[in-house]
């Protein structure tokens, strides 16, 4: 079977590392390269020789089988219409897009023309993810009762998006993707300090049918660098943290038993201290796992494992808690 020929739309602060993967990817090959700025397409022309760089999309649309679209987000909904009308596979980046009504439209060309199409969303390929997806559903955890995330740092500050669009795709789409449900209620209260009108700092909240809690923290002004989710069970707890350059996974056999007799209120809850785990994780890049599931999708040999009703699902919590922030932290019922 031939390498499917790939092309990336974008290759600016995060684009560049879907090119330099799609370079190295053995089920594919760089064939084209599209970028608006000519000298990011002078410095691809360097980079890579053997693909064909332009400032025009069409033109990377005749020579390509499938297509990254890794541009601005707020072009992300356009071009992947023009992708599924050309009847080209596409792997469209977070935010899918910037309106729940754009990302339904995407998601509806991509039925009505029976094009695949996979939202973006990375960490739904990370190994630890995977594995702690693995112990949500095999409930080794038990009865789940709130999770919590950290995505903060200090810089890459944008002024095209504010920081629950930039980060929270990441952090909405695992705890979609570990709860296999939907929020029914989302709030954010954040504030913008550094742009008027773009906020710097995110505080989201989500609420499930199920009753799970899910509070998420998204800042690019912070002194810290932190990637960190902590999933709270009823046997077990576990925290992802994905600054951790080995240990990433950490299973905490910890938790309160009420215990089947006791004499009063106070002996009717004991805490249990158990054993910490770290399990091996394989050393596998998130992007790399991600771009050759997307070759797969695109032969359609496997279906998406971030669909684009996946998509539209995180744009659908985004844009709720984007009214909620209007709103002043007022809770928005999906």
């Amino acid at each position: 079977m031939s390498r499917l020929r790939l092309g990336v739309i974008g290759a600016g602060m995060w684009g560049k590392n879907h090119v330099r993967t799609a370079a190295a990817l053995a089920e594919g090959e760089l064939t084209a390269v599209c970028d608006t700025d000519p000298k990011v397409r002078e410095r691809l022309a360097r980079q890579y020789p053997g693909a064909h760089v332009t400032g025009d999309t069409a033109d990377l649309l005749g020579r390509v089988d499938a297509v990254v679209v890794a541009s601005p987000a707020a072009t992300h909904a356009r071009l992947a219409r023009q992708c599924i009308e050309a009847g080209k596979p596409c792997l469209v980046e977070k935010p899918f897009a910037l309106s729940v009504r754009d990302a339904e439209a995407v998601a509806r060309a991509a039925a009505d023309a029976r094009v695949p199409v996979l939202a973006g969303h990375l960490l739904v390929f990370h190994p630890a993810v995977e594995r702690l997806r693995a112990l949500v559903q095999s409930g080794d955890l038990g009865r789940l009762y709130y999770l919590y995330g950290l995505r903060v740092n200090l810089g890459q500050v944008r002024a095209d998006e504010n920081a629950l669009w930039s980060f929270g795709p990441h952090d909405v789409s695992v705890a979609l993707y570990l709860l296999a449900e939907v929020p029914t209620r989302v709030a954010a209260q954040g504030r913008s300090y550094l742009q008027p009108k773009v906020e710097d700092v995110v505080f989201l909240t989500m609420e499930f049918a199920s009753g799970v809690l899910a509070h998420v923290q998204l800042s690019w002004l912070d002194p810290h660098k932190e990637r960190k989710l902590t999933v709270v069970g009823a046997k077990q707890m576990v925290v992802f943290d994905d600054m951790e350059a080995r240990e990433k996974l950490r299973i905490y056999d910890k938790g309160v038993d009420r215990p089947p007799d006791y004499g009063s209120y106070g002996e009717s809850l004991a805490i249990r201290e158990g054993d910490i785990f770290i399990p091996k994780i394989p050393n596998v890049e998130p992007l790399a796992a991600e771009l050759a599931h997307f070759v797969r999708v695109a032969r359609g040999v496997e279906p998406p494992r971030a669909a684009p009703e996946d998509g539209v699902r995180v744009v659908r919590v985004l844009d709720a808690a984007t009214r909620s922030l209007a709103a002043g932290g007022t809770p928005v019922t999906l």
